[in-house]
Order: C-alpha cells, then sequence, then structure tokens
C-alpha cells in the first residue's frame, strides 16, 4: 500500500493511494481507533487497512488534499550522516566504525508538493537525497536479524541543510532543523510490497538535472545496522523515522558549488517507491 497523510476540507486525516488518483479515506474508517498514520501502526492496523482498501474504493481525489509530511507527528526523527562512500570522501572525512547520527525536529519538513523554504538567514541551501524507514514495531536493544520486522514501510526524503550554519560547529544541529527545509513523502509504501534488503536506486534531480544517483547496496552501515546501532541506546517507537545518509553529489562539494534558490524543483526519487518534488521559495 501507498499511505498518505493529507488535510481535506480543514479535517487532518490519512488514508491509501489507489489507482495512482483515488484515495481510500482511512481516518473516517478507523476514527478514534487510530486517528493519524502514527496511531495506524502503533495500533497494528496495517494489514486491516490493506483488507479494507482491497474491498473500499477511494472516494477523494488525490489532485484536491493537501497532502502533509508521511508521519506528521513522529516521536523522534534520526539522520545517518556519511552513510555512503562517495560522499564521505567528497567531505574528506573517514569511514567510521560506527554511524554517524543527528536528529531533526517535525517542524523542519514538508511534505510533497510544498515549498521548501530558503530562510533569509542564508543563501547556502543543499539538497540531500535520501530513504527514510518508518518504525512499525518499536523496541530497545534490536538484533539485526531481527531488524526487517520492525520496519512498517519506506518514504522519500530531502535531508534539506543551510550549511553554513551546519559547519559553523561542530554540532549539526541549527543547519539541519531550520523550518521548512526537509521534504518527507510523497507516501510510505508498506514492507510487504518492497522485498527486504532489496536494492533501491536513489536519484535526485535539480531542475531536471540529475545530481545524485546511488544504489542501497552501497550504503556503509545497512538499514538492519542502523535500526540494532539506535535502538541499543533509545527504544524505537512505532512512527519513529530512521534516515538513512545521502550520497555523493551534494551541491556544497561541487565546483563551483550549487545551491538551491527560490523557483528551483527538487526532486528525489526512489525507484521502488515514487518521486518526492518540491519547489523551493525564500521566506
Amino acid at each position: 500500500m501507498k499511505l498518505i497523510s493529507f488535510h481535506h476540507q480543514g479535517r487532518a486525516s490519512y488514508g491509501v493511494v489507489q489507482q495512482g488518483t483515488q484515495v481510500l479515506d482511512l481516518g473516517a474508517h478507523f476514527g478514534t481507533r487510530a486517528p493519524d498514520l502514527k496511531a495506524l501502526i502503533a495500533a497494528g492496523l496495517i494489514d486491516e487497512a490493506a483488507r479494507l482498501a482491497a474491498s473500499a474504493p477511494g472516494t477523494l481525489e488525490l489532485a484536491q488534499l493537501v497532502l502533509d509530511p508521511v508521519i506528521p507527528n513522529p516521536g523522534k526523527i534520526v539522520c545517518v550522516g556519511l552513510n555512503y562512500g562517495e560522499h564521505v570522501r567528497e567531505t574528506g572525512r573517514e569511514v567510521t566504525e560506527s554511524p554517524t547520527l543527528f536528529l531533526r525536529v517535525a517542524e523542519s519538513q514538508v511534505a510533497h508538493g510544498d515549498d521548501i523554504v530558503l530562510p533569509r538567514e542564508s543563501t547556502k541551501l543543499d539538497y540531500e537525497g535520501e530513504i527514510a524507514i518508518v518504525i512499525g514495531e518499536g523496541g530497545r536493544r534490536i538484533a539485526e536479524a531481527d531488524a526487517w520486522k520492525h520496519i512498517a514501510g519506506y518514504a522519500c526524503y530531502n535531508d534539506g541543510s543551510i550549511r553554513d550554519w551546519q559547519t559553523a560547529t561542530p554540532q549539526w544541529t541549527a543547519g539541519k532543523n531550520f523550518w521548512r527545509t526537509g521534504g518527507f513523502g510523497p507516501w510510505m509504501v508498506t514492507r510487504d510490497e518492497i522485498q527486504d534488503g532489496q536494492v533501491m536506486t536513489l536519484v535526485t534531480r535539480l531542475n531536471g538535472v540529475e545530481m545524485q544517483r546511488t544504489t542501497t547496496d552501497k550504503l556503509i552501515h545497512s538499514i538492519p545496522r542502523q535500526i540494532a546501532y539506535i535502538s541499543a541506546f533509545i527504544p524505537l517507537c512505532a512512527g519513529d523515522v530512521i534516515v538513512t545518509g545521502t550520497p555523493g553529489g551534494v551541491g556544497a562539494k561541487r565546483t563551483p558549488p550549487v545551491w538551491m534558490k527560490p523557483g528551483d524543483v527538487v526532486e528525489i526519487e526512489v525507484d521502488a517507491i515514487g518521486v518526492l518534488r518540491n519547489g523551493i521559495r525564500a521566506d
């Protein structure tokens, strides 16, 4: 299934995208049992939602909905940095034995089709195409061998970065959390649609020009490794998001550097998921 979060006529809800253009409103069906997508995942209702979607046609048009980030209210967003060799090399760093982690906050995200915001404090807005995983079954100290079953699904992610703020200190928090700089969407593809360990192709395009391309078999720290490592120090919960890393080709490391500017369009495409598309506007 492709699961989205959205607003329609002033009401927040979530649903299943059917036949590309129709949406079955799951929020209207589940009501207080699962008022949002995170609650649906936490309640273990994805299979029930799939059975409903197989028998009930959608009544909403996707084009008429205002999309939200896939999980609008994640408990935590854990991002993995420096997780493809080409990106490590272009930054002049070295591969580390353990994953490099930082956190994003929900307010730093926008949905598919919404504009990423270039803040007035900087002109150095960069793209980072990534794959996000959404946690289904939570846990602490999850073993790598068990990690796949803790995944609810996958989405595209743009870990938009304000580079001068990111590099101003050894800590990256400010540059990674400017308001409305990260894209998350367009939907979550449930785990049953993507084989565990399936090699996915990730491509970033800026104004139609390919800037990044990689495959997930090139991850330094695999998805199971990331889940095991993160859950060793903090319990993972349903609806938590792990953003798995960006490949080489970021704008900051090009000659000359390439910064996103108002009027640009950035796309993150993952072959097994879809295309996340965002415009850029000035704050």
